[in-house]
């Protein structure tokens, strides 16, 4: 519990060090609700002052007595102004500040952390979480600074007053501090789980989105429904919880409290005797206004604890180790030659590795073709060549240097990736192809590159043309038409390295066609791997490597690998056969 305890203050701790950029601010903030709390003492003692001055027999000075009185308020009101104004500038900052620091690390993680990490909880952290946190920071600082002053200095009042009296305070101390301390723990706890049920629903609700075709084509609204419905229960159950141990928290503490300010109230009609009425009310409102801030000080803990639950996710991201970048070595544009030498990788966590000692060289301007079943490890080892995952047995060179001794985006750079499923953003045609780096590319080059790509022919069709916002992930065209505008952004970049993962796998005839000739422009002169579940596409490629498991069976031309009669001639064989019962279906 201890180890907890100071886990939390370190946390803390770190939270707080994203105030530090605005300390002027804070600092400005704190004069104010000194401001604030020092009028709440000021005003025990003023009424003390009144009845004392009307009490007197000269009531000397009672006509200032209304302007102290308003004095004071005005005084009290622009503390809470400067105050809050000041904590809302240093709010919005750390909001900002996190928020961007989140993302920007979501940007570094290796692609072996989204693959191990739920979707919905990571968007939930930089949107749920991260107002959590800032409530920790900044909402619970303003009740700690202001009410956590007025409180000292009501006590100070207290014990200046009447010592003895005041020390009713200090007995019911121990009491207060274990009942936060238990209540701390278990809003910590219940935070927790609260920030986990909302990244399940936001996960839930990203994925129906998303995929909301296929649930309504195979009936999965029910299923969905109750997905939902039971996340949002296992929600609701944590925020009654959280809610119910607040609401009992809140008045053991008011119990508590009026338990003391009963007994004081007993000694002081004992005790003051010889005290005037001024001094006797003055104190006794001093203690009754103490109540206040104590239970706001309180409330404040469970937004500091719901705080620490949301911090700790998100600094467990933060730590998180980035992707590998240890490398130094840099050039303009590569020659192209990749070389595998005695490639072994095997995912974390597997018991199997991927891939087996893998051997082959792709010379500049060569393709090379990856064919065999699902799960044999061709999008791995293709993934490997842009250093998506690490790999610590064997190599893989451009131009004779390992890939390990690249700086990450400059080997990127040497490289054009189009995947079977196209990422595209909700943008225009335009920021789609000249997209990242390609950004700011001449207007005459990204038409030339989707023509190249043979998208022109449709894109001029629209009414904006380029400019044709296109949905998210390109919702508004074809499967063809997006895995050209794909084509024309690697086209753009003009990469020597090429890497076409099953490109071509899922279109139609007259699509393919085009995305065939597109092909053989975006291929030309540049070093290609390319993974082909079609067979017929890579009739053409310079070396075919067959893979099966992790292996390389075999590997040849188009014609020899025929003539062999061995695994590439049976996918071929089975190939065939499937297109020829197409043809007669048709």
């Amino acid at each position: 519990m201890k180890e907890k305890s100071t886990a939390s203050v370190q946390i803390y701790k770190r939270l707080l060090t994203y105030v530090k950029p605005y300390r002027v601010f804070f600092a400005i903030s704190i004069v104010g609700f000194l401001m604030y709390s020092g009028t709440q003492t000021l005003f025990a003692a003023l009424i003390k002052h009144i009845i004392d001055t009307l009490q007197s027999e000269s009531k000397e000075g009672m006509y200032y007595l209304p302007l102290l009185f308003s004095g004071l308020m005005i005084v009290h009101g622009i503390g809470a102004y400067i105050g809050n104004y000041f904590l809302a500038k240093v709010s919005v900052n750390v909001v900002h500040a996190l928020r961007c620091e989140l993302f920007n690390q979501y940007v570094l993680l290796p692609t072996a952390y989204f693959d191990a990490n739920n979707s919905g909880h990571m968007i939930s952290r930089i949107t749920n979480n991260v107002g959590q946190v800032t409530q920790a920071v900044t909402d619970s600082v303003r009740s700690i600074v202001r009410e956590g002053f007025t409180a000292i200095g009501l006590l100070a009042y207290l014990f200046y007053s009447n010592w003895m009296l005041s020390l009713v305070f200090v007995a019911i101390t121990p009491i207060i501090v274990v009942l936060v301390s238990y209540v701390s723990k278990r809003l910590r706890k219940i935070s927790k789980r609260m920030q986990e049920s909302i990244g399940d629903m936001t996960h839930i609700t990203s994925e129906l989105v998303g995929g909301h075709r296929i649930v309504r084509s195979y009936g999965g609204e029910a299923y969905e429904k109750q997905r939902f419905l039971e996340s949002s229960h296992n929600n609701r159950r944590q925020s009654l919880k959280l809610s119910t141990t607040l609401a009992v928290h809140s008045p053991i503490m008011q119990f508590i409290l009026a338990i003391a300010l009963s007994g004081l109230m007993y000694m002081a009609l004992f005790f003051m005797k010889q005290s005037s009425v001024g001094e006797f009310v003055g104190y006794l409102t001093a203690a009754f206004l103490l109540p206040k801030p104590i239970r706001t000080l309180s409330d404040a803990n469970g937004d500091i604890q719901k705080g620490i639950a949301a911090a700790e996710s998100l600094f467990d991201i933060l730590d998180e180790p980035t992707e590998i970048d240890q490398g130094a070595y840099e050039v303009e544009r590569s020659r192209g030659l990749l070389e595998f030498k005695n490639l072994t990788f095997q995912y974390d966590g597997t018991h199997e590795p991927a891939l087996y000692d893998i051997n082959f060289t792709a010379e500049p301007g060569q393709t090379i073709a990856l064919v065999g079943a699902s799960g044999g490890g061709k999008s791995t080892l293709v993934n490997l060549v842009s250093r998506f995952y690490p790999y610590h047995q064997g190599q893989i060179l451009l131009d004779g240097v390992d890939i390990n001794s690249y700086k990450l985006a400059n080997l990127r750079n040497q490289i054009a990736l189009v995947n079977q499923q196209v990422t595209l953003f909700n943008d225009t045609i335009a920021n789609n192809i000249a997209y990242g780096a390609l950004a700011g590319a001449p207007r005459k080059d990204v038409e030339m590159a989707a023509t190249d790509a043979y998208a022109m022919d449709f894109i001029a069709k629209l009414e904006r043309g380029l400019d044709t916002e296109i949905g998210e992930n390109g919702v508004k065209l074809s499967g063809g038409q997006r895995q050209r505008l794909a084509l024309a952004r690697a086209l753009l970049k003009d990469a020597p390295l090429l890497i076409l993962d099953e490109a071509t796998s899922a279109l139609d005839t007259e699509s393919e066609r085009y995305i065939q000739a597109a092909l053989q422009k975006v291929m030309l002169n540049r070093t290609t791997l390319v993974i082909a579940h079609r067979l017929s596409t890579i009739e053409n490629a310079d070396l075919i490597l067959v893979i099966e498991q992790g292996h390389i069976v075999e590997r040849g031309t188009h014609q020899a690998l025929l003539e062999r009669n061995g695994a590439y001639a049976r996918l071929h064989s089975m190939q065939f056969k499937d297109q020829v019962a197409e043809s007669k279906d048709k």
